[in-house]
């Protein structure tokens, strides 16, 4: 199973989460593609992916993560033994998103809410110190505006990586990928 992971204040009507899911959906895939609508407080996001993964106990899981989600990605990736494609990643979102504190929206539904300093904490506890870099593919982009690409190529030392000249936060390449990802995450692409 792929479960795809959004960003701070995103959602699974995101633009890369559809595209993905319609990529696994055209070559049989569909049933083997997940992305759960993440809630802002970190605990609540992480119950709501072990509670999708309990419902396929036998199924492997692969996480692609984009933003916040390559941030969760990472600690379920450790915690599961599981394999992780990271996007764009948040690397420190409980130092990167102080600036943010108070009020915030999610993008798709619009649901307002008050990010606190409660929900730096909770990512702060899910920081994993050392990674597994084999677990990883990482694909950045040069050109991201909201974080700073060479953090990424640093933590994730030794991973596979996919560094793009240009692009931005969005990941303006992110179609190109999809047969990468799919192979990394052992599924057969036709």
């Amino acid at each position: 199973m792929i479960a795809y992971l959004h960003g701070f204040n995103s959602s699974p009507q995101s633009h890369k989460a559809q595209v993905l899911g319609r990529f696994m959906a055209e070559r049989g895939l569909g049933a083997r593609y997940a992305c759960p609508a993440l809630p802002p407080l970190a605990g609540d996001a992480i119950a709501a992916i072990e509670a999708l993964m309990a419902q396929r106990p036998r199924e492997p899981v692969c996480f692609v993560g984009s933003s916040l989600g390559g941030y969760y990605a990472t600690y379920l990736a450790e915690k599961h033994d599981a394999r992780a494609v990271l996007l764009n990643p948040a690397i420190d979102p409980h130092l990167g998103l102080r600036v943010s504190l108070g009020e915030q929206k999610n993008l798709h539904t619009g649901e307002p809410y008050q990010l606190t300093t409660a929900h730096l904490e909770e990512w702060q506890r899910l920081w994993v110190p050392r990674i597994t870099p084999s677990r990883y593919l990482l694909v950045v982009e040069t050109g991201d505006e909201v974080l700073d690409y060479r953090k990424a190529l640093e933590r994730y030392r030794g991973a596979d990586q996919v560094v793009i000249q240009g692009g931005d936060h969005s990941l303006q390449s992110f179609p190109q990928h999809l047969p990468r990802i799919l192979e990394f995450a052992g599924l057969a692409v036709e």
